[in-house]
């Protein structure tokens, strides 16, 4: 697989910025070659893990190093993966990591095209989606072991499904569509489900009109509309409309309009669906979605995307603006118009005052929506998405959609919440980048006022945060960069200690602006400008400007001179000088008043502030001019000097750090000799550190000294070779500083050393400038400001060590190390003046003291070890044998994965010989040292006897010091450096480190769409991490030497040890040599086991814990579970140690159980893969020898396996039988992991001990050999419906040999007929168990099975003899002891209930009693069953009966019909005694289930003398026992529900019903309703002939397809008469009348019966009968006053209606209903109830209601503000306010002006009469009518005012409104004068915050009326 074509460039030349010489693309690719090749050999020999996944990990890294794989390549490789992730047989870890694999290749959409580079096929993924959502596929065998992870394979069908080939769409819904019912509801949502995972939603290159989307369209709407009120279907739907909209944008051919690919009425319904989804409270009502829909989902669940990964507001935002289009302008109705009215709808619920669930999914959706327009927009600019012309955005559409955004992102701004907060600042950016001119103005209009301190402290740091985020687009954008340097001023009071929130944003907008603008002073120079006079009276002017025209300010600067702006912005900087000093002394004045740090990465505010300094520092050192430079060198360098601020220590440190980095030699020159003066005068004058202290805290005499080390220590790294004319001086006081320091400071010392180490041999880039040389030579001017450079044409200085550095580096290391290996050897052997007296611990000091030297000193100097020098074994004698163990341990260096797959094949030493090992590939770092150099040989002496003194240190503590914590954690921790730091700082963890802070650095200037936009000292730091990810690369595992394996056994000792801390360490260090050394897994595998063995025979805690977290914890567990040399040895052990009587030791058992079980599962025997996939990555050459012996290598291992784990089960069948329970369930557990194989099933013992375990004594006991029964009868059934080859099991193919297929006569027009009718008589042809053949769409044949079938599976031997051993067990008196056990009272109420399991378990039971291979005859089942009902009197008895019952029913399902016909006639009768006489409240449930368990996907006519009788029941009105009568209906309501649409006894049942709703029994009331809800629900089924025709027909009707649900003749007239007779009732029921009557019984059982089915997912059905029937109706239940129950249940009935989804313009007579009751009914109750639905019918149609509609609702409500009763008036100008609020734009503004003409007239028109004084008394009825006119027009102005709580400024009208109800109608007696007071002093209450923007919208006397009213004396 040669790559020809050549890949897409990159947008940064990694390779080119490497300061060295590094290998070519020829060697790289032959590196890949050598992989793939290796990758082929362990595919075809079948060793998948550790072989294959080992090389799939070597690919990630191949490609993680940068390099890039031809097109050719990467198509090739994405088939292999793909088919490798989904080969059936292929173990599921393993298929994790191929599907990861395949993601990583397809991830980025442009290196492979669908449809032109790769083609997939779906039909493997749907294979094994199948066996997760369709299990009834494969009839009644469930596998016991799933093959896979059902989220990989849902992640997988994201990936995979844009290479599906789109013309196989229709095949695929021929494929999914017939599972499709909502009679057993699991069916429509697991297809909605998979057509959403898999239908290819890419356009077809052709013409072809099948495949265009409308041609399916219309269809996928019809399956929409079949389920309603569900959540979980409109989040398929629009995720799938979403993607459609994506993936045609595209395509020339496919249509496109102003509603995008879609029509009118789609986009109408779509959008109805958005506002739903959106769960906006409405006035009253109830959420638009139903609980009770989504809970039968069942399976569907697993199927569903991750709402936190793909939330729904990504796919409405997709969805919208992948629709959008030039077209969208000018046509009403249009996509953008649309979006405009959803969001000026829900505009209120953005205000911070107005929060709740609803605030975090609208911000969500703002922000989706700007981030997919600025993707959208940057691609199309760039040509990265080839769109049409015309469908372009262009700066119209982009003009519009920034407006439509605006005003609510600036609410979100100062949100209440953080997380919309987030999401509203990141949606400001975005819409700020894409027009300037049309957010900053508003932005900065905000943001002044608050910045100068006005206004509340939140909005000061919501604005430093969103300035923060403009900063790049304001530099960028003449006029606004005018602006900048004013904000930086203003921003520096936020440099805060006592508010450290504020001073992290200060610090983060500050960093913002010195990565986008360089601080010098550019007026020097300048004749024309000369200071800052210039700019500061500009800005002032624009910030008068500002206030004076308040929010809609436009500041337009396009029109400003360029040479004026730019004179204004060089004398804006002029003042930098003065910034720059201030913004110091703020930071010295924040460090002198830190707390002090608590602990270290605490999280704390304070932590974060000192990490957030140095980030801020180095931009800002670096965008500084030389003069400023210098200012902010000195005032630094005179801080660090005179003061020790100890808390704030590491802070200024790192400050002194950016500075020295910016400029090195002028930065070292005035710092080192200052602080290495400062060190010596400490040390000889203060006598700081002359003796050791106790304790983590340092002295305050020693205080002085440690910040001076500490700054000296970060000057010296990563300068580079400035330090080289410090030499001497830095050596010098380095040693002195060793001979004089005692205590705490030593840590520092080390640290210094370490840290010039690091400085000297590293290579790292020293170049901090935001700018090329050339540009600085030039001179910087305005231009510079907010460049950003080109990531081709970077020129790096780089740092590489001269010959010079690495002697001194090399010196420094020798004269320090020697130094401590001669301290710790004097130590150890006494001959130290320090001697070990145990009083003090100066000892433990000293010997700590030089081991953290040690540590230091290896990991500074890492880089020059070379990994070659230390792994050459001493002997020759040991190398024949060390081949074996390198090739064996895999070399994992991955940072996701490191701790994986290792495999320790094995094999004797014979054996051995012949491996060869796995190559490792190392690429070229830039290594300073050649092996022949003399300073070569000197490190690596000095490193080997470093070991070697690590090593005597062990020995000697662990016999004379085994307690001395404190010298133990450093010793290891210089044992883990000594094994990892070579050739890389690994300790560190430098690269993940580097990595995070170059992420937090970019994340401001991503721009999606864009690359790499990013100031040029971030895009050098980038080359610094690809240097250090090919150092990581290259830190493989190495070879062991000598010293290795001895250091090793030392930790592997040690990790066993007495004490607590001490194991600690070692555990850690020892995981990390582990990593580090080839083949030291099996080496110290038998040490530790040892340890555990003994521990667990003592009883030795510490040795038990140590062993468990070694081997069980660690990540030796897969060794050693691989390696079965050792697994058995350690599983026997932990059951021993698990005997142990110690809490913490109980706990950590518990915890290792599912680890152990893991030992046991099955390894992989078959894997069937595609030859011609897998051929093409062969090799050239020949390999199948190497495969040959591969093969017989993993052969061999898998037999040996085989037989450890059977001797191993027998050993643990033995010990189970002879332990404590405790114990015995632990070993049970993982006997039940190893116990069952498919080949021979299981041993004798296995299946006695599971068998005869299942009556223990003990309940857990019990559970657990139950289970381990049940799964081996699975086993044997699988193995027997496979045919006993294991292929065909793990490819599903099943042999079922009652299964057959039945044509359909899809042609006959009767046959759907003929087929439902087959199920009302007893006599089958065939039984049709499954629920969806023929519901949607009828296939050529229906999946049945035989009525009397004569042959039973065939078993074989090896199958026969399992049930016959487990048939000897199951005699009589098991069965008794069973059944006795199934009638004990539970132990928690929870477990009390049918318990399915014990029914599955007894079914198998009972099918060996059937098949004669146990004792146990039927009769004695009888016996035993009526033993357990006994008199039937307990509940517990009732249980077992109905789990015994169920299984012994179940049992004959396939049996012939002679024995079923026997059992029947034994059950039946039995069963039916029960159901007439033996239901109590309290056994009803169980007998409920297993009716479920005996009827559920199942014929009815299995089960026919049930049904029959269950249908024959009918409703005795005289009878008193209620529970009686309803018991029964819910049984039978079960029935119904379990059949579905197959139930076809119903016409009686619906007949006697119907005949009595006036039931007097609430329990059968309730019954009763919800039954003819389920039965009706289930009448419904479309069944069209096939595919074709449904979609035929879904198109010829319109572009939504058929509206489902349309009630028949029958059903229309069942209704009308059913209300018919409650009228009657109504009318002969005496008002007032207290005791129930037919009218109320009646009612009740009615409203049951709607509300069950109006919170279902066939609602739509009844919609017709709203306006005619239901209304009314409902309106008068309400008034029933007597009968509350009745009352509140109308009420909740009638709030359903307004959410039930009316189709396209089927509102209508529904709300001219509404109007009617709301104009004419007498009832003032009623007329304010039906306002309740006109608000909500209102919202949730906004989209749908055509404009009639719209303007009679508005005056319906606006005249009913004029209604005599109070009450409607006020509810009526809620209502209407509410209405006025959620219109668009347009339409709110007609009605506003419409409605404030027609009020105003109102109440200047009817004044009130002059006050006659006339006698007291009521006023005349004129009177009355005039004060209620002015109370209406009161209420209708008020309402328009609360309609726009939050605008600010008001709207235009509002002040005249307000000043005429204060003028006109304010000294109103009554209600009219207190309805004026309360909207006045309402509208001021809501405008606190904004009161002095708001005032401005008033003239003088407008005021004035105002507070007339608003501020009237309490005294007068």
């Amino acid at each position: 697989m040669n790559g020809t074509c050549s890949p897409r460039m990159k947008t940064y030349p990694y390779f080119r910025y490497l300061p060295y010489e590094i290998e070519d693309e020829a060697e790289r690719q032959g590196n890949l070659h050598e992989i793939l090749k290796h990758l082929y050999v362990a595919i075809e020999a079948g060793d998948f893990a550790p072989g294959a996944v080992h090389w799939t990990r070597e690919i990630r890294n191949w490609l993680g190093l940068k390099f890039q794989l031809s097109k050719e390549q990467r198509i090739t490789l994405a088939k292999l993966y793909y088919e490798l992730s989904l080969a059936p047989g292929v173990d599921s870890m393993a298929a994790d990591r191929f599907a990861s694999m395949f993601m990583t290749l397809t991830k980025k959409k442009h290196y492979l095209k669908p449809g032109k580079d790769l083609t997939l096929d779906w039909r493997p993924l749907l294979r094994e989606l199948k066996l997760f959502v369709l299990p009834s596929e494969a009839g009644m065998v469930q596998t016991s072991n799933v093959k896979r992870n059902i989220r990989t394979l849902t992640k997988l069908c994201t990936f995979a499904q844009l290479y599906f080939d789109p013309a196989d769409g229709p095949e695929m819904l021929k494929e999914l569509l017939p599972y499709f019912s909502t009679s057993f509801t699991e069916g429509a949502f697991v297809v909605s489900g998979l057509i959403n995972l898999l239908f290819p939603t890419t356009a077809t290159p052709s013409e072809n009109t099948e495949l265009t989307p409308q041609h399916y369209l219309p269809t996928f709407f019809h399956l929409w509309t079949l389920v309603n009120r569900s959540r979980v279907f409109d989040t398929t739907f629009l995720d799938l409309f979403s993607r459609l909209a994506r993936d045609t944008l595209t395509a020339p051919h496919v249509p496109f309009s102003e509603y995008g690919i879609y029509t009118k009425d789609q986009s109408s319904l779509i959008f109805t669906a958005i506002l739903r989804m959106l769960e906006i409270p409405v006035g009253q009502a109830t959420s638009p979605y139903s609980a009770s829909v989504d809970v039968v989902a069942g399976l569907g669940m697993l199927i569903e995307r991750d709402s936190k990964k793909h939330p729904v507001a990504h796919h409405i935002s997709r969805w919208i603006v992948m629709s959008l289009s030039p077209a969208c302008l000018d046509t009403p109705g249009s996509i953008l118009e649309n979006l405009e009215g959803l969001i000026q709808a829900v505009e209120t619920f953005f205000h911070p005052s107005n929060q709740g669930g609803w605030t975090k999914g609208l911000f969500q959706l703002v922000y989706y929506l700007a981030d997919f327009f600025v993707m959208r927009w940057n691609k199309e600019n760039s040509g990265e998405m080839e769109v049409p012309e015309e469908r372009k955005l262009n700066k119209e559409v982009k003009r519009r959609f920034v407006l439509c955004l605006r005003d609510v992102v600036f609410m979100g701004i100062y949100a209440k919440s953080g997380t919309a907060m987030n999401f509203a600042l990141s949606t400001l950016q975005q819409l700020a980048f894409l027009e300037p001119n049309l957010m900053l103005p508003g932005a900065l209009q905000r943001i002044y006022p608050s910045m100068q301190g006005l206004v509340e402290v939140h909005r000061t740091t919501s604005s430093l945060r969103a300035l923060y985020h403009l900063t790049g687009t304001m530099v960028r954008t003449k006029g606004f960069r005018c602006h900048v340097t004013t904000m930086l001023g203003l921003a520096l009071p936020g440099v805060d200690a006592n508010d450290l929130d504020k001073t992290l944003y200060t610090l983060s907008y500050i960093q913002s602006v010195c990565y986008n603008v360089p601080l010098y002073n550019l007026t020097e120079g300048q004749e024309s400008v000369s200071g800052n006079m210039l700019a500061m009276e500009w800005v002032t002017s624009e910030v008068d400007r500002m206030e004076q025209e308040g929010v809609n300010v436009e500041l337009d600067y396009s029109k400003l001179d360029e040479r004026e702006e730019e004179m204004i912005l060089r004398s804006s900087t002029a003042g930098l000088a003065e910034f720059v000093s201030s913004f110091l002394g703020k930071v010295f004045t924040l460090l002198e008043n830190l707390p002090d740090a608590a602990k270290v990465r605490s999280g704390s505010p304070e932590e974060n502030v000192v990490n957030t300094l140095p980030a801020t520092f180095l931009p800002l050192l670096s965008s500084l001019s030389p003069e400023l430079y210098s200012l902010a060198l000195n005032k630094i360098a005179e801080f660090v000097s005179n003061h020790v601020i100890h808390q704030a220590r590491d802070a200024m440190a790192f400050i002194c750090s950016t500075l020295c980095k910016v400029n090195p030699t002028q930065a070292l020159k005035r710092l080192v000799p200052v602080l290495i003066q400062l060190i010596r005068t400490e040390i000889d004058e203060n006598g700081a550190a002359s003796t050791r202290n106790t304790g983590a805290d340092v002295l305050p005499r020693d205080r002085g000294l440690v910040w001076s080390i500490s700054m000296l220590s970060m000057c010296v790294v990563h300068v580079g070779d400035a330090v080289m004319p410090y030499k001497q001086e830095l050596l010098d006081i380095a040693v002195y500083m060793q001979k004089k320091c005692r205590g705490n400071p030593t840590v520092h010392v080390s640290n210094y050393v370490h840290h010039l180490l690091l400085n000297l041999t590293g290579i790292y880039p020293i170049d901090n400038s935001l700018y090329e040389d050339e540009v600085l030579s030039k001179g910087i001017s305005p231009s510079q400001w907010g460049m950003m450079p080109d990531p081709q044409k970077l020129n790096i200085k780089w740092h590489i060590p001269s010959r010079e550095e690495v002697e001194f580096a090399v010196e420094l290391f020798r004269i320090e190390g020697e130094n401590a290996l001669q301290q710790l050897s004097a130590l150890i052997d006494g001959t130290s003046s320090i001697k070990r007296d145990g009083s003090d611990k100066v000892w433990s000091d000293e010997v700590a003291r030089n081991l953290v030297l040690v540590r230091l000193l290896l990991s500074g100097v890492a880089v020059i070890f070379d990994p070659k020098a230390d792994s050459k074994p001493s002997s020759e004698t040991d190398s024949g044998n060390s081949t074996d163990l390198e090739m064996i341990d895999a070399n994992e260096h991955t940072p996701e994965d490191s701790s994986d797959d290792f495999e320790v094949s094995e094999q004797s030493a014979e054996e051995s010989e012949e491996d060869e090992v796995r190559p490792t590939f190392k690429y070229p770092t830039g290594y300073l040292l050649r092996e022949e150099d003399p300073l070569y040989q000197e490190v690596h002496d000095l490193r080997a006897r470093m070991g070697q003194t690590l090593h005597s240190v062990h020995q000697f503590l662990m016999n004379e010091q085994a307690d001395d914590v404190s010298c133990f954690n450093p010793l290891y921790a210089a044992y883990k450096c000594w094994f990892i730091d070579v050739g890389f700082e690994r300790s560190a963890h430098v690269l993940d480190r580097v990595t995070r802070l170059l992420a937090a650095d970019i994340a401001p200037f991503k721009v999606t769409g864009l690359r790499k936009r990013y100031p040029r000292s971030i895009l050098v730091r980038r080359a610094h991490v690809y240097h250090l990810s090919r150092l990581r690369h290259n830190s493989t595992p190495r070879p062991k030497s000598d010293r290795a394996k001895q250091l090793l056994f030392d930790l592997a000792n040690a990790a066993v040890s007495p004490y607590t801390e001490i194991r600690r360490s070692a555990q850690s260090a020892g995981e990390a040599a582990l990593k580090a050394i080839i083949g030291s897994r099996p080496m110290v595998i038998p040490v530790l086991l040892r340890a555990f063995e003994i521990g667990a025979r003592d009883n030795d805690y510490a040795k038990i814990k140590g062993g468990m977290y070694s081997l069980i914890f660690g990540s030796l567990a897969r060794t050693v579970g691989k390696d079965w040399r050792y697994t058995p040895r350690l599983i026997k052990a932990y059951l021993a140690a698990s005997d142990a009587d110690k809490p913490s030791i109980q706990k950590l058992s518990g915890a290792a159980t599912l680890q152990l079980m893991d030992f046991g599962r099955p390894s992989e025997r078959l894997v069937i893969l595609n030859k011609d996939i897998v051929k093409s990555i062969a090799p050239e050459e020949d390999v199948q020898s190497r495969i040959a012996k591969q093969r017989a290598k993993v052969t061999r291992k898998r037999t040996t396996v085989k037989d450890k784990k059977a001797s191993l089960c027998e050993e643990l069948v033995i010990i189970t039988t002879r332990s404590h329970w405790k114990k015995a369930a632990r070993t049970a557990t993982i006997i039940l992991s190893l116990g069952l194989r498919f080949d021979d099933i299981s041993s004798k013992s296995v299946i006695d001990l599971f068998s005869k375990g299942a009556t223990d004594l003990h309940p857990n006991l019990r559970g657990l050999y139950s289970q381990g029964l049940a799964a081996m009868f699975a086993v044997v059934d699988a193995r027997a419906a496979a045919q006993h080859e294991y292929e065909n099991y793990i490819l599903d193919k099943l042999y079922l040999p009652t299964k057959i297929q039945v044509a359909a006569r899809q042609d006959d027009p009767n046959w759907t007929a003929h087929f439902l009718s087959s199920f009302a008589k007893p006599e089958a042809e065939y039984y049709v168990d499954h629920d969806h053949p023929g519901w949607l769409v009828w296939e050529k044949v229906v999946p049945a099975w035989k009525p009397d079938p004569k042959v039973d599976v065939e078993y074989d031997d090896a199958e026969k003899e399992a049930l016959m051993q487990i048939g000897k067990t199951v005699n009589r008196a098991w069965f008794s002891s069973f059944f006795g056990y199934l009638k004990q009272e539970p132990r928690d109420a929870g477990a009390d209930r049918f318990r399915v399991s014990s029914a599955i378990l007894l079914m198998k039971t009972f099918s060996l009693v059937h098949g004669g291979y146990t004792t146990t005859k039927l009769s004695d089942i009888k016996e035993l069953i009526d033993e357990v009902y006994a008199d039937g009197s307990d509940k517990h008895q009732h249980r077992a009966t109905a789990e015994i019952m169920g299984a012994l029913l179940l049992s004959t399902t396939e049996k012939s019909l002679e024995l079923r016909t026997s059992v029947w006639e034994y059950a039946f009768p039995f069963v039916q005694r029960i159901f007439q006489e033996g239901l109590t409240p309290e056994n009803l449930n169980y007998w409920v289930t297993f009716l479920h368990l005996v009827v559920q996907g199942k014929d009815p006519r299995r089960s026919w003398p049930i049904v029959d009788w269950l249908a024959s029941f009918r409703l005795d009105m005289s009878s008193n026992a209620a529970f009686k009568e309803s018991s029964k209906v819910k049984l039978l309501q079960q029935c119904i529900v379990d059949l579905g649409w197959h139930f076809q006894l119903e016409k009686p049942i619906t007949k006697d019903f119907l005949a009595h709703l006036d039931h007097p029994y609430k329990g059968v009331r309730e019954a009763i309703g919800s039954t003819l809800s389920s039965i009706y629900r289930t009448r419904y089924h479309e069944s069209y002939k096939d595919v074709d025709t449904l979609m035929e027909s879904q198109r010829s009707a319109s572009s939504v397809g058929l509206r489902p649900y349309q009630p028949t003749e029958e059903f229309s007239s069942t209704m009308h008469s059913v209300f018919d007779q409650l009228e009657r009732w109504r009318q002969e029921r005496p008002p007032g009348q207290q005791t129930s009557s037919p009218y109320t019984s009646g009612s009740k059982t009615v409203l049951l019966w709607l509300d069950t089915s109006l919170s279902s997912l066939e609602c739509i059905g009844l919609t017709q009968f709203f306006p005619t029937l239901f209304i009314n109706q409902l309106l008068q239940m309400m008034d029933i006053r007597e009968d509350p129950e009745l009352a509140s249940l109308a009420y909740q009935v009638f709030r359903h209606l307004a959410n039930i989804p009316h189709g396209l313009g089927q509102e209508t007579p529904f709300i001219s209903a509404l109007i009617t009751v709301g104009r004419s009914s007498p009832s003032w109750h009623q007329r304010l109830r039906s306002m309740v639905n006109m608000q909500v019918i209102y919202f949730r149609h906004l989209f749908l209601i055509a404009p009639l509609q719209q303007s009679l609702l508005f005056e319906c409500v606006a005249t009913m503000l004029e209604d005599p009763q109070l009450e409607v008036r006020l509810g009526a100008a809620s209502t209407l306010s509410g209405m006025i609020r959620c219109s668009p734009v347009a339409l709110r503004a007609r009605v506003v002006a419409d409605l404030n003409a027609r009020f105003t007239t109102m109440l200047t028109d009817a004044p009130l009469p002059k006050k006659k004084v006339a006698a007291p008394g009521t006023p005349t009825p004129e009177h009355a009518k005039i004060v209620r006119t002015r109370h209406a027009a009161v209420l209708g102005l008020g309402a328009l005012v609360q309609a726009f709580p939050y605008s600010s400024p008001p709207p235009g009208w509002i002040p005249g409104v307000l000043a005429t109800l204060a003028n006109k109608a304010n000294g109103d007696p009554g209600m009219v004068g207190q309805s004026v007071k309360s909207i006045l002093s309402e509208f001021k209450k809501t405008r606190q915050d904004t009161w002095h923007v708001d005032l401005k919208a008033f003239t003088q006397e407008q005021a004035e009326d105002l507070d007339g009213v608003l501020w009237k004396s309490y005294f007068a």
